[in-house]
């Protein structure tokens, strides 16, 4: 594997802390991620050993084009994984979609990309109606779900000169997912660390749905490209922002 720059968003526990823990001890470039300065304390061992941190609340727009901004300052990244999200509340649309929307969007230098799906999408609604985007009432984890699945589906699609996939990283026993949750928390962020550093011909596809380094068929809405359409219409005109 060659040296890659990623980004791992919502890196300050969990899968996403496991993910970039893993890269940096394999010697990568990572970029760790935080909700604020608060949250970062977590990540001092990590930046310790040379993680570079930035930070930015993604229930905040301009927070996220801030942080895009200054990505695009800085030294290109070969990858993102777009793992910050939330189980409920509020913030669910805002956080789970609007925010890897946008960093797609406005980060042009990324060939990997890697989104954080859930089995919860298969429970998702392929509709659009009356979505709260803005995230004034709470959001459904299963819709969220299903519109970022269908987002990296999409952005394989539009941008052939990019690998993008979606992971079912399963239940987990993190902060999200309790300590009951019975999927194994190693084999969780393996497949996300795989898909953007890896030279096998299997990590270098794209526009798959993948569960343990293993790619499965998703959900019937996320490869049919009138919904995809019809969803990246809708975050376009939500963010002001048109995926190129």
């Amino acid at each position: 594997m060659s040296r890659v720059r990623v980004l791992v968003t919502g890196s300050a526990d969990g899968l996403g802390r496991a993910a970039a823990d893993a890269l940096l001890s394999a010697g990568h470039d990572v970029v760790v991620h935080a909700r604020n300065e608060q949250r970062a304390a977590a990540l001092d061992a990590l930046t310790a050993r040379g993680a570079h941190l930035v930070l930015g609340d993604f229930e905040d727009r301009d927070a996220v084009r801030h942080l895009a901004a200054g990505l695009n300052d800085a030294e290109p990244l070969d990858a993102v994984i777009h793992n910050a999200g939330v189980w409920s509340g509020p913030a669910v649309m805002p956080v789970n979609v609007i925010a890897p929307y946008l960093l797609t969007a406005l980060l042009p230098a990324p060939r990997r990309l890697v989104y954080l799906s859930s089995g919860s999408h298969f429970s998702g609604r392929p509709s659009l109606a009356d979505v709260d985007w803005q995230g004034r009432r709470p959001g459904s984890y299963a819709d969220s779900k299903l519109y970022v699945t269908a987002l990296a589906a999409a952005v394989a699609r539009l941008r052939p000169g990019v690998l993008s996939n979606a992971v079912d990283p399963g239940w987990v026993p993190t902060r999200m997912g309790g300590p009951n949750a019975p999927d194994d928390l190693e084999l969780g962020h393996r497949t996300q660390e795989w898909l953007v550093t890896g030279d096998a011909p299997e990590a270098r596809t794209t526009g798959g749905y993948w569960y343990h380094r293993r790619r499965q068929q998703p959900h019937p809405a996320v490869h049919d490209e009138e919904f995809q359409d019809r969803l990246l219409r809708a975050l376009a005109e939500e963010t002001g922002v048109t995926l190129a």
